[in-house]
């Protein structure tokens, strides 16, 4: 605990400061893909004099993407911002905020996290002012609302995180030409995905590549197949209901699910290498097979980070794009669920210039500074879809901006000994064969034993 305290002391003297008038990375008036009415708009906003500090989770590339979005807000107001992280920020927002010394506003993307730090009363309500926003200018709005409200010190549920930069789970990658080249069609819906696997068995392919191997984290992309699956297939509700233990993991909805992707990696004829092959394969080798000439598969179930891996040299859009995982045309009042992840912005210690931080995030430019770049994609429907910076992140923000529903990644949102746990080694015991129920049952009995 002294040495993550002096880590915290360090990172306070460290904090980056953006100076009164930072270059700024697009010159304000010029491209009329940005609202510069936005940035006129903050120009009213008199902050001198005041200091905003924000604690989040981007280091590297992404602190000076994000630093380049936040130098508009000082431009503009006349606000000194000073910025940090830590390679450890979980630890060190709750040492901050338990010591009396929180930034005014904390980014964070694990809402478990975010709710244990409202129930001790260390977050500030942003309103329901904020939350109404957010539900009529967000894509499945209602979700991120829902996402954003926790219960307090008094237990009384409030709004408390506003979303900003997310992350796209239900896509499938795939190569263009080798779909043309094999007459295959994207599918719109599960039954297609079906048809299309049988297609390409009967063709003599195989339909996924499918790697689970992750070191010590091996199964967790398992994880993200059956989730994706349960929004498919069940209400959001019970969602809802399954990541917090308010059904067991071996209800029979749950236990669906688990099947159907079972009976997909346990097929020799539907994964590249055969079933032997899906936990011995490391995710990060996992897409290769969809290059190789004849490819070793055709589909590749993964979120949006996975073009890292990629052959270098891969072009996007051209040796490689992506669909969205569709849904059952036979269950059309589920619409166009979509798993993802993100971060959350919350107040914790309230200022003027926190206030309007947050209002600057309801503005289209601020969005639209880091669209412009890379790395980010919003469910903001206001933003100038044309201002993202590749086909691929626009591609990814109109599947965000079109859905009806949105969950955060299950596994993230359970207990780490489950969602990091026991789900995990579940599912590789799903792919050496144990049936799925018996899966479910095992790990519910971790679930039950941490009550």
């Amino acid at each position: 605990m002294k040495k993550m305290l002096l880590t915290g002391a360090a990172l306070a003297a460290l904090a980056w400061s953006l100076p009164a008038h930072a270059e700024l990375k697009f010159k304000p008036g010029e491209d009329q893909k940005f609202h510069w009415a936005n940035f006129d708009e903050l120009k009213k906003v008199d902050l001198k004099g005041e200091t905003l500090t924000i604690f989040g989770p981007w280091r590297g590339e992404d602190e000076d993407l994000v630093r380049s979005v936040l130098a508009y807000f000082v431009e503009a107001t006349g606000v000194e911002l000073k910025y940090s992280s830590s390679e450890n920020y979980e630890q060190q927002i709750v040492i901050d905020t338990q010591a009396g010394s929180p930034p005014n506003i904390a980014i964070l993307p694990q809402p478990g996290l975010i709710q244990d730090l409202a129930s001790k009363g260390l977050l500030t309500p942003l309103g329901d002012d904020v939350a109404t926003w957010v539900k009529d200018n967000y894509g499945a709005g209602q979700s991120w609302v829902d996402l954003g409200t926790y219960k307090g010190k008094d237990g009384t549920p409030g709004y408390y995180a506003f979303p900003y930069k997310a992350d796209v789970k239900s896509l499938v990658w795939y190569s263009p030409d080798n779909f043309e080249e094999a007459g295959y069609e994207v599918p719109k819906t599960q039954e297609d995905l079906a048809a299309l696997e049988q297609k390409i068995v009967a063709d003599g392919g195989k339909p996924w590549c499918i790697g689970l191997g992750s070191g010590g984290a091996t199964g967790w992309p398992a994880t993200d197949w059956v989730e994706d699956i349960m929004l498919r297939t069940q209400p959001p509700e019970t969602y809802d209901k399954w990541v917090k233990n308010e059904i067991p993991f071996n209800d029979p909805a749950v236990v669906n699910a688990i099947d159907i992707f079972g009976k997909i990696a346990t097929d020799d004829k539907m994964v590249d290498g055969g079933a032997a092959a899906v936990a011995a394969t490391d995710f990060r080798d996992s897409p290769k097979g969809l290059f190789t000439v004849p490819p070793k598969c055709y589909m590749h179930h993964q979120a949006s980070f996975i073009p890292s891996f990629f052959p270098e040299g891969t072009e996007l859009g051209v040796d490689a794009d992506f669909f969205y995982y569709p849904p059952y045309a036979s269950k059309p009042e589920l619409g166009q669920p979509v798993l993802g992840a993100g971060t959350l912005v919350m107040i914790t210690k309230d200022s003027k210039a926190a206030r309007e931080f947050i209002k600057f995030l309801e503005m289209p430019l601020a969005h639209e500074l880091w669209m412009a770049q890379k790395s980010f994609v919003t469910p903001f429907k206001g933003a100038n879809t044309e201002a993202y910076g590749s086909d691929a992140l626009k591609k990814q923000g109109e599947i965000l901006a079109n859905a009806t529903t949105f969950r955060f990644d299950g596994s993230d949102l359970m207990p780490g000994k489950i969602g990091a746990g026991s789900f995990w080694t579940g599912m590789v015991d799903l792919v050496g064969g144990k049936p799925a129920e018996a899966v479910a049952t095992d790990i519910q009995k971790s679930w039950d034993a941490i009550k």
